[in-house]
């Protein structure tokens, strides 16, 4: 295991760049998610620390290692890509053993570490089964164990789970994250989905347009965004964002929708658009002068569109609307 830095990492494509002076400490043993839409940059950092990008500036280290010259076969990381990257005419036990055969391990030590892995990720009663055979979470299951056989320093993902249904995919994420906990290799996973960033990472780096916006642990950027780019994207509903008046100037408020409760007194006048029950929780779709905002509550209410109603902030942050930044 090892640590990986980046400073000052720069990359552009000829005239264009694409990724603009990162800097990212991912401490021996962590489990760091870059996360951002797509096209912030988060696939193409991920790619140089594995090699497979040259950078344009900067230095990357793996452990005590410089490796901005040193080829991706030598960095002693594993890559898990979303196609899975199988080879289809071998078995699983030759896609789990092939890295090991070129490395020239021995044999008893090449069957005994796929045997390892396969037992680790249940996949003993398909080793002799081809990935024609394997449902999609099975084939990721198995990019993962030819991973796990190299034992490396460092783990990439790389959307690993966008092309799993959602609840294969809910499955595979909890699967990674127990993996993780049991191997403790230090890990690097790119996703565009927050709900995987929140719900797997030691560490989130939130990505936009090629720069970090923030970096923190899950709980951190959900409960203190600086600024209203992470305040939008970290937290499912998102943040609503109500333009308001505070000291005389012109900002955003912003209440995540789980803050809103709905009241008969004070608060926000609303007027209901949509009401969706998914059980445990009421989602409340309205119009807070035109402006759409949506209410998670845990009662059970019985609106209807047009339906004329008070939601009463119970947390709220406030943001320059110029700037994006948040205020004190």
């Amino acid at each position: 295991m090892a640590a990986v830095a980046l400073k000052g990492v720069h990359k552009s494509f000829g005239s264009t760049a694409v990724v603009h002076g990162i800097d990212l400490g991912i401490a021996d043993g962590e489990f760091c998610v870059l996360v951002g839409p797509s096209g912030c940059g988060k696939s193409t950092l991920l790619r140089m620390i594995a090699g497979l990008e040259e950078i344009s500036g900067g230095e990357i280290s793996i452990g005590a290692r410089v490796v901005n010259n040193i080829a991706p076969k030598e960095r002693d990381i594993a890559m898990v890509f979303q196609n899975y990257a199988l080879y289809p005419h071998m078995t699983v036990r030759d896609n789990m053993a092939f890295s090991l055969k070129l490395a020239e391990v021995p044999k008893a030590q090449m069957e005994q570490r796929v045997a390892d892995a396969a037992g680790i990720l249940g996949l003993n009663e398909y080793l002799d089964r081809y990935p024609r055979q394997l449902s999609g979470g099975q084939r990721q299951r198995v990019a993962m164990g030819r991973a796990i056989v190299r034992k490396p320093q460092v783990f990439l993902y790389d959307e690993p789970l966008s092309n799993l249904d959602a609840k294969l995919r809910v499955a595979m994420r909890t699967e990674i994250k127990a993996l993780h906990q049991r191997l403790k290799t230090t890990s690097v996973y790119v996703t565009h989905d927050q709900i995987e960033a929140m719900t797997m990472a030691d560490k989130i780096v939130v990505m936009n347009a090629g720069k970090v916006e923030q970096i923190g642990t899950p709980l951190e950027l959900y409960d203190n965004p600086t600024n209203l780019f992470v305040a939008g994207f970290i937290g499912s509903p998102a943040m609503n964002f109500i333009p308001s008046k505070r000291d005389g100037r012109d900002v955003l408020m912003g209440v995540r929708p789980e803050h809103l409760a709905v009241t008969t007194s004070d608060g926000l006048a609303a007027e209901v658009v949509v009401v969706e029950p998914t059980g445990a929780d009421t989602q409340i779709f309205c119009k807070v002068d035109g402006v759409d905002v949506t209410a998670v509550v845990r009662e059970r209410h019985e609106f209807h569109p047009g339906e004329k109603i008070r939601l009463a902030p119970q947390l709220k942050y406030f943001f320059d609307p110029a700037s994006g930044a948040r205020l004190a």
